[in-house]
């Protein structure tokens, strides 16, 4: 079967159409607008390919997915939510400088650039495209794409970001510099969605490291026909600040209230 190739105003072919060698290639070409990046999204595709080569869209089956009601921290993990929670009692500034705290869309670019390097030391360079970087920073601005970080002594340890559309979150990448640091970040985002009415994670891909803390694979059907309802609700009310232990999005500079989860002052 040849791969089809998109122009710019070429729609997506449907998603049981992509190859099985290799495992959910769907198409090439187009470009990596807002208004194509929320078509392939809303549909179950995705970007994803190396410097120099045409724009890849795929859409895998099975698909990784996280359950919020499924998370499973670990039993280490678990101790060092405790204690960051009672670090955010102790203290009368939400948005504190000492300390851990989770905060949102606060270093969006720091992060993306973070999530684009590659850990392997014999492949330097970056995975994420300059061209992916570029796309994605402008549909952050557009107000779609957001970062969690994990932030210590005022210092970015780690985080993640990903793609917000209607009542599902699309995990992109996710970076530390300190151990857990990414899945204290996951952890807050889970109880962040989780009041907001998201009940799944897309985590694209099967990895082991998100199966410990209760990722599994769907069935590319049930994935599309989730996301084809959860895509069309109200979406979560993002706004940059931090999120409290018990998932409340606080603004910058207060932490007293938390209407519908999202603190309302300034």
């Amino acid at each position: 079967m040849q791969l089809p190739w998109l122009d710019v105003d070429t729609p997506f072919p449907p998603v049981h159409r992509a190859l099985t060698n290799p495992a959910g290639l769907l198409a090439a070409g187009a470009d990596l607008s807002i208004k194509r990046l929320q078509s392939a999204y809303s549909q179950g595709i995705f970007p994803w390919y190396q410097e120099g080569e045409p724009i890849l869209w795929w859409s895998l089956a099975p698909r990784m997915v996280l359950k919020c009601d499924e998370f499973k921290p670990s039993h280490s993990l678990r101790k060092k939510l405790r204690q960051t929670a009672r670090q955010e009692l102790a203290d009368d500034d939400g948005f504190r400088q000492d300390g851990i705290q989770v905060r949102v869309d606060t270093a969006f670019s720091e992060v993306l650039r973070a999530c684009s390097r590659r850990d392997d030391p014999d492949q330097p360079g970056v995975w994420i495209t300059e061209e992916m970087q570029l796309a994605y920073l402008a549909w952050h601005l557009a107000g779609q794409v957001h970062s969690i970080e994990t932030w210590r002594d005022g210092e970015l340890i780690g985080g993640l970001y990903g793609v917000s559309i209607g009542k599902m979150f699309f995990g992109e990448s996710m970076f530390s510099r300190a151990t857990d640091a990414s899945k204290i970040a996951l952890a807050y985002l889970v109880e962040f969605l989780r009041n907001q009415g998201v009940l799944w994670i897309d985590c694209q891909m099967q990895t082991a490291h998100l199966a410990s803390m209760g990722a599994h694979p769907v069935e590319r059907d049930e994935f599309i026909e989730h996301i084809k309802h959860a895509c069309t609700q109200e979406p979560p009310a993002w706004r940059q600040g931090w999120i409290d232990s018990s998932g409340r999005l606080r603004s910058k500079y207060s932490k007293h209230n938390n209407i519908a989860g999202v603190d309302e002052h300034n």
